[in-house]
């Protein structure tokens, strides 16, 4: 506490015999009253205890005023250093060892196909898990998601990007990509195909596999199934007849190509969709070597 001359006129205070000197935390304090009962002098002794506190707090002070935190000893990427023997920062990983997560023992659930007997990758009609509703719904979902901007939601490759002028996608629907194998859509998710990007950062693995049994099933219902592959008792109605019934008789006609396409094809009867989507000319057709036959994928 500080009493301030023009506050308390004629009060003075001392520390340890120097005048006016200042007082600190810790200070004793002595207080010398007149017979008025004012105050007269204050005396303010400063114990050791005081100083070596203020000392201390010195000493901790300087010793936090160093450049650590600012020149902390840390490896820069891309840049050597002197404290390995090779002078790289980079680590190599250490050898026979697999990061946490990261085993994939099952290569075919990763990247959709096998060694084949001749050396070469194949890819192979059946799927790494058992499909069921669940995977069906969710491989519908990120198909709606990401595939029908090009593909369409029925697979003709007339998507929404046709619209604004790009390329038709590949229609799912004609003879080649009918008689690809499941993984083969696995595979082109995962690294791209043509002018398609790889969706590997959009869909895990197992959304990956999803999708493909997604398609198959898309498949069964527009192009490739037969009444062989309904189950007995289960009543197939066509598309038309159910839009019809509906009140939306105009989306089961033909879809029209737009004028701002890239390019044009004309219809063909045998690949059409419901729709009657037109399909991309027939490629070559794709031979795949023979492999051990494994689950069907249906």
């Amino acid at each position: 506490m500080r009493f301030h001359r023009d506050q308390r006129p004629g009060i003075r205070y001392q520390v340890s015999g120097v005048r006016d000197q200042k007082p600190v935390i810790g200070d004793q304090w002595s207080v010398v009253t007149g017979q008025n009962g004012q105050v007269s002098q204050i005396s303010v002794v400063r114990s050791k205890r005081t100083i070596l506190l203020g000392l201390t707090a010195c000493v901790l002070l300087i010793a936090g005023c160093r450049q650590d935190m600012q020149n902390e000893p840390k490896m820069i990427p891309q840049r050597g250093t002197d404290f390995f023997a090779d002078h790289r920062s980079a680590r190599p990983q250490v050898e026979a060892t697999v990061a946490r997560g990261q085993l994939r023992e099952d290569s075919y659930f990763y990247t959709g196909v096998v060694q084949g007997a001749n050396g070469y990758r194949e890819e192979r009609d059946e799927l790494p898990f058992p499909v069921s509703m669940e995977v069906l719904k969710r491989g519908q979902e990120r198909f709606n998601i990401y595939c029908t901007p090009c593909h369409s939601r029925v697979g003709n490759g007339l998507g929404e990007i046709v619209d604004r002028g790009y390329k038709p996608a590949a229609n799912l629907m004609d003879q080649v990509r009918l008689s690809q194998p499941i993984s083969h859509y696995f595979y082109v998710m995962t690294n791209g195909y043509g002018a398609m990007p790889d969706y590997s950062a959009q869909l895990t693995p197992v959304d990956r596999w999803a999708v493909a049994a997604y398609i198959r099933a898309l498949q069964l219902s527009q192009a490739k199934g037969t009444a062989a592959d309904v189950p007995a008792g289960v009543q197939v109605r066509s598309l038309k007849s159910v839009a019809e019934e509906e009140g939306h008789p105009d989306y089961a006609q033909p879809w029209a190509l737009p004028a701002t396409a890239v390019q044009a094809y004309k219809p063909i009867t045998s690949e059409g969709t419901p729709g009657m989507a037109p399909a991309n000319p027939a490629d070559p057709a794709i031979k795949i070597p023979h492999t051990a036959p494994g689950t069907p994928a249906k």
